[in-house]
């Protein structure tokens, strides 16, 4: 009874540790920082920051300037990192008027959408800044809509959602060699594929490089949108061998496989995103 009570105190704990990690802040800019040296801060992309302060990638920020650091999340990190985030969405909605305080974020938040979604909605890009009187589509919150139940962990800090694990099928193409494939389900769903030691990470579909940077809970990652605007995601990283920008053809070697700082093993994190949603790695187009 006393070792249940004692698990018990620790998993109410981690969750109180996690919603404190996990939750937005709010940062006091110092003399000398930049969107950029505070987005690297707290893993976050600057595009996040941006969106969460209604400001552009080009406003100068001020000393003693308050900024909203929002959650991280995979999927707006996507989104707003890419050429084209005007996606396709499909829902009923209603219009929303635009006050004072108000940024895409929050008005995201507070209606259970992405950021992502809110643009598509709105025919918006990652750079927009709002205004006051401005309307806004964004969902009918009078229409009911499935949400999914967060898995408890466990073990801190290891909150990531794990399925199964098969040998990878000879003909499917992967970032490594011949690995074990681990499906990751949730919100951010992909896999994880497990690797030699310091093993290349090669790109599986031709396309310019978006995106790098440490980003909260997967290490270093590496975008790589193909030209139908599909976004490949390479996560966990070591020794990057590209630059933003670079257009990288298929089996070009991108990096090598990090170890993970839970599990301690060889192994990358590889998420595929069309139209600002995760979508099947192993269905995912190839060259």
């Amino acid at each position: 009874m006393r070792n249940l009570r004692k698990i018990s105190i620790g998993i109410v704990l981690f969750i109180i540790l996690s919603a404190f990690i996990y939750a937005d802040s709010s940062y006091k800019v110092q003399k000398g920082d930049t969107l950029y040296s505070i987005s690297r801060k707290y893993q976050i992309t600057v595009a996040e920051l941006c969106s969460a302060n209604n400001i552009t990638d080009k406003t100068v920020i001020k000393e003693g300037q308050k900024l909203i650091i929002p959650k991280a999340d995979i999927n707006n990190a996507v989104a707003l990192n890419t050429d084209d985030s005007k996606t396709t969405v499909n829902v009923k909605t209603t219009v929303y008027t635009v006050v004072k305080g108000d940024t895409l974020y929050s008005i995201a938040k507070r209606n259970n959408m992405t950021v992502a979604e809110l643009l598509a909605l709105n025919n918006l890009d990652a750079n927009t800044v709002i205004k006051v009187g401005q309307k806004l589509k964004i969902k009918d919150t009078s229409v009911k809509t499935s949400t999914e139940t967060p898995a408890v962990a466990t073990k801190a800090p290891d909150t990531r959602n794990y399925g199964k694990t098969v040998q990878a099928d000879s003909s499917t193409v992967w970032p490594v060699k011949n690995p074990k494939v681990t499906t990751l389900k949730g919100k951010a769903s992909g896999v994880q594929l497990s690797a030699a030691a310091n093993e290349k990470v090669t790109c599986i579909r031709e396309g310019t490089v978006m995106y790098i940077g440490v980003y909260r809970g997967f290490g270093q990652v590496i975008f790589v949108q193909s030209q139908t605007g599909i976004i490949y995601s390479y996560m966990g990283v070591n020794n990057v061998k590209v630059k933003k920008g670079d257009y990288v053809l298929f089996g070009k070697e991108i990096g090598t496989a990090g170890v993970d700082s839970i599990s301690g093993k060889s192994q990358i994190t590889f998420m595929v995103f069309q139209n600002g949603h995760p979508i099947d790695p192993a269905k995912a187009p190839r060259n």
